[in-house]
């Protein structure tokens, strides 16, 4: 069964990859410890629940994931085809719902379950 979803990654020092499509050298990104994505996540996600941005504005700026393109929104996947923690974050929420910041070898996200 597929499942869809949005997210937010933001990149920091101990990412398996240390770049993206906003800082390709990923300058930034190696100069950021997990504990400042986490606290980035964290007031994204404040902003979002305040009504002050959407998700998909905010991910379309501040993710650090090719899918910023599009709002955050990773399309289709299947268990398999999703790091582990942030299936099983993921798999908790109901649609709409949003998660606490959620940790993979990417980095650190927040994910909004679609279906």
């Amino acid at each position: 069964m597929p499942y869809r979803a949005m997210h937010i990654l933001v990149k920091h020092e101990e990412s398996r990859r240390c770049s993206s499509w906003k800082d390709e050298e990923g300058k930034t990104i190696r100069s950021r410890t997990k504990e400042q994505a986490d606290d980035m996540l964290r007031e994204f996600k404040r902003q979002i629940e305040a009504g002050e941005k959407s998700f998909e504005d905010i991910a379309r700026v501040e993710s650090d994931c090719g899918s910023a393109a599009q709002g955050g929104n990773i399309g289709e996947f299947t268990q398999e085809e999703i790091q582990a923690p942030f299936f099983e974050a993921f798999i908790k929420l109901k649609p709409g719902e949003m998660s606490d910041v959620v940790h993979t070898d990417s980095g650190s996200h927040i994910i909004k379950r679609l279906e």
